[in-house]
This record gives structure tokens, C-alpha cells and sequence, in this order.
């Protein structure tokens, strides 16, 4: 009973992964944010990976889905690193766009109660001027939006890394007590006494 509600909560987990993930996904190809998109397809790789071993009961996926679910704590602690700026990183710096541009997150320009003006350099216009963009009024800085999408991933991993390793270990325990009871064991758990053939074939005497 427990393997099965463990097996069920991380079949739930892994699901709401999926959909975090591909919400994730979304706003990080709007931002060019390229080293997240790249985080955010392997993950969605690996969770798919976790959701098919618990659903078929495949230990050794599950296994891989718990490893990834702490290196994919750890990429997230560094993003929040980064935006709050611990440690000498910046968050205007290119870093996450593999320095090829210079975007910056989604929400630093949509962030709720954000106003976005658009204001034309001075001078001569080109095909390759750009134009100086002011936002002003936002509720929330994209920063601690970025943070927070950070912790949420953090939280809800800690929760699969968890329920993988209770179901990888019901698992285990599963097949080590089937070995037990002779699941696997080449002779049979019941034996039946037979008599020797040559019993049988003595004759009885009967006392007179």
C-alpha cells in the first residue's frame, strides 16, 4: 500500500514537473535566455525518463531521475545566484545567453505592472539603430520573478528527489522479499514426501 502511494505521489510529481518545465520553457525562448533553454530540454528529458520507469517500474530510471534532480537543484540555486548577484555575478551580464546577445529575461520588460516606452536614439536613423527602452512601474522586479521561479523548481524537486528514493527503495524490498519466499529459487518452497520405490514394491504380511 505504501509502495503504491508513494508510486502514485511521484507519478503526480513528475507530471506537474512536465507542465513547470514547459511553462519555464516558454517565457526562456521569449528572453533568448539560451543556457536555460538548454537546462529546461534536459530536464523535461530526464522527468519524461523518471515518468516512464515509475509508471513500468524501472528502478534504474528512476534512479537517474533522482541523480538529475539534484544537479537540477543545484543549476537553480546557481540562477538564483545569479540574479540576485552573490558572488561576483551580474545579472546584466550575458552569461546566460552564451554572450551571442544581448537579451536579458522576459519579465525585465512584461513583469506585472510593468510600462514599456520606446524611445528613438538621437542622430541619424539606420536599419541597424536600436532604440532605448524605458520600463517604469513594475510591481515586482524581474529579478526576484526569476527567484522565485528558481525556488519554486527547487522545492518541487526536493519533493521528487524524495519520493524517488522511497519508491526505489519499495522497489528493492519488493524483489528482495519475492527472492526470499523462493520467487527465483530453483528448487521448490513445498516438497512432497514421496516413499522410496522400492517400499512400494516390498510385500506386506499380515500377522495371522
Amino acid at each position: 500500500m505504501g509502495c503504491c502511494s508513494g508510486r502514485c505521489t511521484l507519478i503526480f510529481l513528475c507530471i506537474f514537473q512536465l507542465m513547470v518545465a514547459l511553462e519555464r520553457q516558454v517565457f526562456d525562448f521569449l528572453g533568448y535566455q539560451w543556457a536555460p533553454i538548454l537546462a529546461n530540454f534536459f530536464h523535461i528529458i530526464i522527468v519524461i525518463l523518471g515518468l516512464f520507469g515509475t509508471i513500468q517500474y524501472r528502478p534504474r530510471y528512476i534512479v537517474v531521475y533522482a541523480i538529475w534532480t539534484a544537479l537540477w537543484v543545484a543549476w537553480n540555486v546557481f540562477i538564483i545566484c545569479f540574479y540576485l548577484e552573490v558572488g561576483g555575478l551580474s545579472k546584466e551580464s550575458d552569461l546566460l545567453t552564451f554572450n551571442i546577445s544581448a537579451h536579458h529575461s522576459w519579465w525585465s520588460e512584461h513583469g506585472p505592472g510593468c510600462v514599456r516606452r520606446e524611445m528613438p536614439t538621437t542622430g541619424v536613423r539606420s536599419l541597424d539603430s536600436q532604440s532605448y527602452i524605458s520600463v517604469m512601474g513594475c510591481l515586482l522586479e524581474y529579478q526576484y520573478i526569476e527567484v522565485l521561479h528558481s525556488a519554486f523548481q527547487i522545492l518541487v524537486a526536493l519533493l521528487g528527489f524524495v519520493y524517488a528514493c522511497y519508491v526505489v527503495s519499495a522497489f528493492t524490498e519488493e524483489e528482495d522479499s519475492f527472492d526470499f519466499i523462493g520467487g527465483f529459487d530453483p528448487f521448490p518452497l513445498y516438497h512432497v514426501n514421496e516413499k522410496p520405490s522400492h517400499l512400494l514394491l516390498k510385500p506386506m504380511y499380515l500377522s495371522t
